[in-house]
């Protein structure tokens, strides 16, 4: 079976950072695409950011030059530095893997438990 298991949240001031980790453990051959999500109390989940293994990424235009994620394939873990944090930004963010290929052969997704983001203005 595999798991997620985030890391890196808190409580931080406006202006400052935090940096999550996102482990995924299980026999794992592969992991096709890495990212985060979050969901604010009232708010639908939205995607924040996500990479490719082959390290191509995406951002929501929200976080754009402020975040930064990244992946190492090695470990299966992904990274998102958070900097410039705003109130906006607080949430529970998600850690998400697709297409993930475990022995026995098989592809699935899966989601991490949450890690709890506050910022305070």
């Amino acid at each position: 079976q595999v798991q997620l298991v985030e890391s890196g949240g808190g409580l931080v001031q406006a202006g400052g950072s935090l940096r999550l980790s996102c482990a995924a453990s299980g026999r794992i051959f592969s992991i096709n695409v890495m990212g985060w999500y979050r969901q604010a109390p009232g708010k639908q989940r939205e995607l924040v950011a996500g990479i490719t293994n082959g390290g191509s990424t995406n951002y929501a235009d929200s976080v754009k030059g402020r975040f930064t994620i990244s992946r190492d394939n090695a470990k299966n873990t992904v990274y998102l530095q958070m900097n410039s944090l705003k109130p906006e930004d607080t949430a529970a963010y998600y850690c998400n893997a697709r297409g993930v290929l475990t022995t026995p052969l098989a592809r699935n997704d899966y989601w991490g438990q949450g890690t709890q983001v506050t910022v305070s203005s």
